[in-house]
């Protein structure tokens, strides 16, 4: 079969330079590396304004084609097959709309879809009536840590869920929608009881805000914060009856605790030393990769689409609305 022909709107760090300042053996993640490491796609084209930038995205990765815009790549008259979105969320709206006037295969756009709920809506019921497949990178639905959590939560291998504290920083929609992501896919549709106060720790339009939620039955869940001024920080604890999982440094790493009869207080049961292991969030991007290859070419069904990722941003717009209300 043909290679896959790949655009990549937008030449920044997640579409491929945060792999040049990696050891080139090591996984990727970004789009460019990515798809090079997949072996069945081609690196067709690129859109950057900037020239240089442009150009040193393109030696890098070996691509024979750029473009100052997507408009230009659109009036070129060149066809692809995927075009990943990898420019400033800003600039989204735009972009999504002139891609899916080129009707390629599919578009995999960074997260959010757009920093407006209602343009989110619109771009994907536009790409649902052209046919075209959305995947939107919410990472962890491709990492095989989480998909393997969220079997073992059904199985009911840790026991009843108790409560869930996830930590984030960096804005409400930035990365809150990530964490809010993660938890409709463990925990489900959740409720918001309270919002608290806006920290403004990166962009005045999206503060990070804390929020108390109730899920399934009840369970409390707790979203907190840091501050992205001193630390980038994105950690997520589920406690079960039998036990509790951290998620630690996104994913890089999970700390696992068991309950166990305790040698110091008979007849009292505590947690033991648990232990600490390396994640597999590192394959995400490639586990992304292989999703979006399979879903042209077999019909697979996408572990992240427009619609999970509309309902992670109507969450984001509600705790938003509600901290500005109060």
């Amino acid at each position: 079969m043909a290679l896959l022909r790949v655009l990549i709107a937008g030449c920044g760090n997640i579409a491929g330079t945060f792999d040049l300042r990696r050891p080139a053996n090591e996984l990727p993640y970004t789009h460019a590396g990515a798809f090079s490491r997949d072996g069945r796609f081609s690196l067709a084209a690129c859109v950057e304004p900037d020239k240089e930038r442009r150009k040193a995205f393109m030696d890098a990765w070996g691509i024979s084609t750029g473009f100052s815009s997507i408009d230009a790549a659109a009036d070129s008259g060149l066809q692809f097959d995927v075009i990943s979105i990898c420019s400033p969320t800003t600039c989204h709206a735009h972009d999504l709309g002139i891609a899916l006037r080129l009707k390629p295969k599919l578009i995999f756009c960074e997260k959010p879809v757009t920093t407006s709920l209602a343009e989110a809506e619109r771009l994907v019921a536009e790409c649902r009536k052209a046919d075209i497949l959305l995947a939107v990178n919410y990472t962890r639905r491709w990492d095989t840590d989480i998909s393997k959590l969220q079997a073992d939560m059904q199985a009911g291998k840790w026991g009843q869920l108790r409560s869930v504290v996830g930590c984030y920083n960096k804005g409400i929609l930035n990365n809150g929608s990530h964490m809010l992501d993660l938890l409709h896919l463990l925990v489900g549709r959740m409720e918001i009881i309270k919002v608290g106060q806006p920290i403004l720790d990166c962009l005045p339009s999206d503060p990070t805000i804390p929020a108390w939620m109730e899920g399934h039955q009840g369970v409390p869940v707790y979203l907190a914060c840091g501050h992205a001024g001193d630390y980038a920080i994105f950690e997520l604890q589920l406690v079960f009856s039998h036990g509790v999982i951290t998620m630690e440094d996104g994913g890089l790493f999970w700390r696992e605790r068991r309950a166990v009869e305790s040698d110091t207080f008979k007849g009292y049961r505590t947690l033991d030393a648990g232990i600490r292991r390396a994640g597999k969030y590192s394959s995400a991007m490639c586990g992304a990769v292989d999703n979006i290859y399979r879903s042209i070419t077999r019909g697979d069904t996408l572990a992240s689409t427009g619609e999970t990722a509309l309902a992670a941003q109507c969450v984001c717009e509600r705790i938003k609305q509600q901290a500005l209300a109060s």
